[in-house]
């Protein structure tokens, strides 16, 4: 099993959507994607920084789950990154209301040196500076390294995001990042495009649509579980990102064929994720109620059809 190094912020959310609100809890990309991988019982770190004012109750949440944080960096006197979005009736847009980068913004990583040879990379969606500070100190080039990022870096810091890609194994973005990065409407040009920039693999997101797996001619389309509610899309590309990384590092297996289980076990985990408001369904889900809903992507997927 390998052992799995993530990057991302660690935050308050506050957030409202039709079917409530809640005042700051438990946010950011890097628990969302390290509670989905710890679903894998793999071994992980994440490298973030929170602000004095970071509950050791949400700390102690992380460490339960067997994730280690020694490389949260506590900052005396700081303020975490906090962001409060509000959704729209149909849950596919919102609008942000309000951003804090507060620590964030000055967010200097030190990758821990028991994971600076980690199989697995995973970078959270962060500023391209902080990822390639990231890479730079990792001792081993690890086997396999998966970006996350979005249109904001795209549109402020495309010289240095370019940079990042050129450096990783998979890309995920969503559809419309993809449609914007590459200057192509098709996302089967849009990921060759994309492709052509470094990554062997590209995921492409399309929330409640399903995912795209790319890598050259090869595709691979999973779709979305239909689900009777949906209560808080908040973290679900996270947890898509975290369940996909996560089963990587256990298994060991960076082929296409395998990458596809990856891409079904991140989208089984973000249908969980989007159930409940934050991470609350995250923490209580044991490895029968996972593995039930899996047998449903399955029974969703599979067909027989004569040909003739």
């Amino acid at each position: 099993m390998g052992r799995l190094l993530i990057v991302g912020s660690v935050a308050f959310d506050a957030i409202e959507t039709p079917f409530g609100k809640t005042d700051k809890i438990l946010g950011g990309a890097a628990p969302f994607i390290a509670l989905a991988a710890s679903k894998f019982n793999v071994e992980s770190a994440i490298v973030s920084v929170v602000g004095e004012d970071f509950p050791q109750e949400y700390l102690d949440l992380l460490s339960n789950n067997g994730i280690d944080i020694s490389a949260i960096n506590i900052v005396p006197g700081g303020r975490t990154f906090f962001w409060r979005g509000r959704y729209h009736n149909d849950l596919n847009s919102r609008d942000t209301l309000e951003t804090q980068l507060n620590v964030l913004a000055d967010f200097n990583p030190i990758v821990p040196e028991q994971y600076r040879d980690s199989e697995v990379l995973m970078l959270g969606n962060l500023n391209p500076s902080v990822q390639l500070s990231v890479i730079s100190q990792m001792e081993v080039k690890p086997k396999l390294t998966v970006l996350d990022t979005m249109n904001f870096w795209m549109d402020n810091a495309l010289d240095e995001l370019l940079e990042v890609i050129a450096k990783v194994d998979v890309i995920t973005i969503n559809d419309e990042e993809a449609r914007q990065l590459s200057g192509e409407y098709s996302l089967v040009k849009a990921a060759a495009k994309i492709h052509a920039m470094g990554p062997k693999y590209i995921v492409i997101k399309k929330g409640e649509h399903g995912a795209l797996l790319f890598q050259n001619d090869e595709i691979f389309f999973a779709p979305a579980l239909p689900l009777k509610e949906v209560f808080d899309p908040t973290g679900a590309g996270d947890t898509f990102a975290g369940g996909f990384s996560g089963y990587l590092a256990k298994t060991q297996d960076y082929s296409f064929e395998n990458m596809k289980n990856a891409v079904v076990q991140g989208s089984n985990l973000a249908s969980f994720n989007v159930e409940k408001f934050g991470t609350e369904r995250l923490l209580n889900l044991d490895p029968m109620t996972i593995y039930r809903r899996l047998e449903q992507f399955k029974k969703l997927t599979q067909f027989d059809i004569e040909l003739s």
